[in-house]
């Protein structure tokens, strides 16, 4: 038999499909008594695939039964109620099953030749994210692997609509003597920002550094008079704290002046679904453009980033998708609108997950992650723990009485297993850093983290 012919076998008996979702269940199954991380022993079991490659084919059910017998146990239980690490959301099970079947169809979501249904449904979730968070309807958007992305189309277009304005064709003319831009960024920016900027030739010393107050944010009145040449880069949600800059004060100022606002919105953002919590984003509309993520707050699967910004000309021309082979449409090109060329189909789940959530679950989701994150802090408070921080939005410091005590304290919560977080600096003091961000997480498991906060500063 040769492989095409064992190949389509396999394909039309469907067996390991069957196997797959078979191994998938019991993986949905066991997730409440998984560790949220993985214990040293079971990591252990990692060494299953250390293995030369062999020169025959394979047989497809001892693949998919390896993965699942060794894979499966070492995961870290992302999707779980019990992990707090890294603003890492779980998934929405539409979210799961629309994106098994878009993994069957294994769309290229580059163009509407390679992918119709991909191109319809990312121009439906423009318009619907439009509306969640009131942005102006010239606004477009483009669908990426996560913000670090998102943060650099956005800023590539800036780059190009700042030089524009001063009659400088960066595609055409390059960076090398090009009239000057300003950047405002303020000291608690976001690493992929700093990243970015690297990236796209904007040097540390063309920067100009803001101060910011003892939550994070910006602090107004230290901002330098702006003009038509800045860009002014602002944060939804900063990743310790989880604190908002005033929008509407420095957009206001940035609007006058003609300068370019970008926010950084990865996990905050989606605070402005929320009829409680929109406060935080008063004044975003004002903003240029806006980076977020669907797989932190809002749970779609990884990966899922959105870049959305009000000047398409600005968006197109920085991606400048060109070649004598595309063939482009009078429909949606979602390759015009970011930095991928051949880019997976990943708004299919996104649209799944907003249109079952609908406004009013989005709200729901968002303010229970903001409600979970308030029990936890009022209960460690109560329990002797000090928390560092104003919980605005999902995210809580955590420090004990003492550096080496706190210290101590993170590394038995890590060894636990029961869950998962992880470390940080906050105004030069270490701190335990919480980031609620499972739709999953219910009583039982803030109740559990409680505990096991107790017994890892109890433990020697």
């Amino acid at each position: 038999m040769t492989l095409q012919e064992k190949m389509k076998k396999e394909l039309k008996s469907k067996r390991i499909f069957e196997l797959a979702k078979k191994y998938a269940y019991e993986y949905i199954d066991g997730m409440d008594s998984m560790d949220a991380f993985p214990k040293e022993e079971t990591l252990r079991l990692l060494h299953h695939f250390d293995e030369s490659l062999k020169d025959e084919s394979s047989s497809a059910e001892e693949i998919i039964t390896q993965l699942h017998q060794y894979g499966s146990p070492t995961t870290t239980a992302q999707s779980s109620g019990r992990y707090f690490g890294f603003v890492n959301g779980s998934t929405i099970p539409v979210s799961v099953a629309a994106k098994w079947v878009s993994d069957v169809w294994d769309q290229n979501g580059g163009l509407f030749y390679t992918s119709a249904i991909n191109s319809k449904l990312e121009q439906v979730c423009e318009t619907w994210l439009k509306d969640i968070f009131n942005l102006p309807p010239s606004t477009v958007a483009g669908f990426v692997s996560g913000t670090s992305t998102a943060n650099l189309c956005a800023i590539a277009a800036a780059r190009f609509a700042l030089l524009k304005k001063q009659g400088w064709d960066v595609n055409e003319n390059g960076l090398m003597g090009c009239p000057p831009i300003r950047i405002v960024v303020h000291d608690q920016t976001h690493s992929s920002i700093k990243k970015t900027l690297a990236l796209l030739g904007l040097g540390k010393k063309s920067i100009e550094w803001i101060p910011t107050d003892q939550q994070g944010r910006i602090l107004v009145d230290q901002l330098p008079k702006l003009d038509s040449n800045t860009l002014v880069i602002l944060q939804a949600g900063n990743v310790n704290s989880g604190a908002f800059d005033n929008f509407e004060a420095v957009c206001t100022q940035a609007n006058k002046a003609d300068a370019w606002v970008h926010i950084d919105g990865a996990f905050g953002l989606w605070a402005a679904a929320s009829k409680s919590l929109n406060f935080l984003t008063k004044g975003i509309e004002k903003a240029s453009s806006w980076a977020v993520d669907g797989h932190k707050t809002l749970n779609t699967p990884y990966d899922c980033g959105i870049v959305l910004c009000k000047e398409k000309d600005a968006l197109i021309s920085s991606m400048q998708a060109t070649g004598e082979y595309l063939e482009y449409s009078h429909q949606r090109d979602p390759i015009l609108y970011t930095n991928e060329m051949s880019k997976r189909a990943r708004a299919i789940e996104l649209w799944a997950t907003l249109k079952y959530l609908g406004k009013s679950g989005i709200d729901e989701l968002v303010t229970s992650l903001h409600k979970n994150a308030l029990t936890l802090s009022k209960q460690l408070g109560s329990s002797g723990f000090k928390i560092v921080n104003e919980v605005v939005f999902n995210q809580v410091l955590v420090a004990c009485e003492n550096e080496k005590e706190t210290l101590k304290c993170l590394d038995n919560l890590k060894k636990s297993g029961t869950i998962w977080l992880g470390g940080s600096t906050w105004q030069g003091e270490s701190v335990i850093r919480i980031s609620v961000c499972s739709w999953y997480t219910d009583k039982s498991d803030i109740q559990k983290t409680i505990q096991t906060f107790i017994k890892a500063r109890n433990q020697p």
